[in-house]
């Protein structure tokens, strides 16, 4: 009686003991790191996940799969979300992709959160792990896995660049690991296979240690953070900008049109005329500050409002002004130029009439009076 009161007091601790001995005796080839053990129909994957280098793609991935992710919705919570879905998309020699709840490409855990990149992750291997997504920072709960090399799915430019993620018509995709084992089942998935079964392998102490709830849950209060920071800079940037057109505003020459002007910067070059052709750099801002868009690296930078795009391609360069009456720019805009002297720095303030008008367009509203900064460079006629 004495010796089934010991069994039973000690069987649970026994059962964890056999359990961690199990956990430990298991794949003993694999050296420590993380891994994701993916179990299906055909066969055994594994996948060496890149905690280090992505830590909160891959923070996400474990925590879906081991059901501790706070973040999903009530129905996925305390669940081991991977568990018993399909591959839902399956095309051949390209990629299987799984992890949607609903099963037709559309679900998600109930969240979704940033594009993380590292340089060194490519899709440059079959069974290359990355992240699916519908656009920039789309990212929840799909993956998939490439059956050879997919180059074009890459963060970074064949340059070392950083592509203009968040334009939708661009590809940015998350690498955030490979498999390493069962390349053959890879290969041998079909659409709607079910995943059985997703289970996380921590070799050595750096993986035993990795928090995968707590650093994903950071993720998000860290992405609030910067965003409200980065608010709080442009609404700053905007504020002074309008203090500062406020102020020309009162300095500025009225012409009978309605629009004013205000040198800012006195060149000594050779006055302009109807018939002239300038080279001139630009920035338009709407009246209450904000920058709609500029010729100039310097002026995007200052404002903090540098596009990616626009710098990576070169377009941040003086554009050719045709001030002639025939010319196709806004009336006011060339009816400005045309009181300048080439050198010179000025602020143009135009009223809708003699810019987009009632109807608007490029970008522009409605009725929008808008700022123009211009630098006169070049003469060209």
């Amino acid at each position: 009686m004495r010796y089934t009161k010991w069994f039973m007091f000690f069987s649970p601790v026994l059962l964890i003991i056999l359990n961690l001995y199990s956990c430990k005796a298991q794949y003993p080839e694999l050296e420590d790191g993380l891994y994701a053990e993916i179990v299906t129909g055909k066969g055994v994957m594994i996948a060496k996940l890149e905690h280090e280098k992505t830590p909160v793609t891959v923070a996400n991935f474990v925590s879906l799969a081991e059901g501790t992710n706070t973040m999903v919705d009530d129905e996925y919570k305390d669940k081991k979300f991977y568990n018993g879905l399909k591959f839902h998309r399956v095309i051949p020699d390209f990629m299987i992709q799984g992890g949607d709840p609903k099963g037709d490409g559309s679900g998600n855990p109930g969240y979704r959160f940033n594009d993380e990149f590292d340089i060194s992750l490519k899709h440059d291997k079959k069974g290359t792990l990355a992240m699916a997504n519908s656009g920039y920072g789309t990212n929840g709960s799909q993956f998939y896995i490439t059956h050879k090399e997919t180059p074009w799915l890459d963060a970074y430019d064949d340059e070392g660049n950083l592509k203009n993620c968040e334009n939708r018509r661009i590809s940015c995709h998350t690498v955030f690991g490979e498999v390493i084992t069962g390349l053959e089942v890879v290969d041998s998935i079909k659409q709607n296979d079910v995943i059985e079964a997703v289970n996380i392998i921590r070799k050595g102490k750096v993986a035993k240690k990795f928090d995968a709830v707590s650093i994903f849950k950071n993720h998000f209060i860290e992405a609030k953070r910067i965003k409200e920071e980065k608010e709080a800079q442009a609404q700053a940037i905007v504020t002074a900008t309008l203090e500062k057109f406020e102020k020309q505003r009162t300095q500025a020459t009225t012409l009978p049109s309605g629009l004013q002007y205000l040198v800012t910067e006195k060149g000594d070059g050779k006055k302009l005329s109807e018939t002239s052709k300038v080279l001139a750099h630009y920035a338009v801002y709407f009246e209450n500050g904000k920058l709609l868009q500029t010729s100039k690296l310097e002026t995007a930078e200052a404002l903090n409002a540098v596009d990616e795009q626009q710098k990576i391609t070169g377009r941040y360069e003086p554009i050719t002004c045709d001030i002639g009456p025939d010319a196709r720019m806004i009336p006011g805009f060339k009816e400005g130029l045309r009181q300048l002297n080439v050198g010179d720095k000025a602020t143009l303030f135009i009223p809708y009439h003699l810019a987009y008008g009632e109807a608007g367009g490029n970008g522009i509203p409605p009725k929008s009076n808008i700022i123009f900064e211009v630098e006169i460079l070049k003469l060209l006629n």
